[in-house]
């Protein structure tokens, strides 16, 4: 039976926020927006809280290594797919951030097929930090300092997402044996 770890449990109950974020996302009132808003914020801030716990604790786990990535996944994608459609973002710009994670992702499992793990670096990091900031701009772009505030930081975003892409796929290339993958 697997049990489950309080950190993990915080994970789960990010990617159990996504469909919540979308309904109120989707939702054409102010009042929507705003719980939209909050949902996105604890779901983000959940995001730090339960690596931080995981770690003081000594409660690293290979699900938790699993599920995190996945939930920020779902939940950018479930944040950026709808602020598309909204007209709140660029396509363009939403299909390089999302492309990229996409690319990082299949290096990692390629990576992890050698038995060499890629661990995110600083600009990742940052990366997801300007994210936050855009889409939670773009949610509230009702206000129209937060609309000029979630442009320029998903053009931030965007920007971070490309160089910190290049700089996994130089760490890959790096530390992977392409024989193994090229004939594989």
């Amino acid at each position: 039976m697997l049990t489950l770890n309080l950190p993990n449990k915080i994970t789960l109950f990010r990617i159990f926020m996504v469909p919540l974020l979308i309904v109120f996302l989707i939702s054409p009132s102010k009042l929507s927006c705003s719980l939209a808003a909050l949902v996105f914020a604890l779901a983000a801030a959940t995001d730090w809280l339960d690596g931080h716990l995981a770690r003081v604790t000594n409660q690293v786990t290979v699900l938790g290594k699993l599920l995190d990535p996945i939930a920020d996944k779902l939940l950018v994608v479930s944040a950026l797919v709808p602020l598309v459609e909204l007209d709140r973002v660029s396509a363009w710009i939403v299909v390089l951030i999302l492309g990229r994670e996409f690319a990082v992702s299949g290096l990692r499992m390629i990576a992890s097929s050698q038995g060499i793990h890629i661990a995110a670096g600083s600009l990742g990091k940052y990366k997801m930090a300007a994210e936050v900031v855009a889409i939670m701009a773009l949610i509230l772009n009702f206000i129209p300092f937060f609309n000029f505030i979630g442009q320029t930081s998903i053009l931030v975003a965007m920007i971070l997402s490309v160089v910190s892409g290049i700089g996994y796929f130089a760490q890959f290339w790096g530390q992977v044996d392409p024989e193994k993958i090229l004939w594989v």
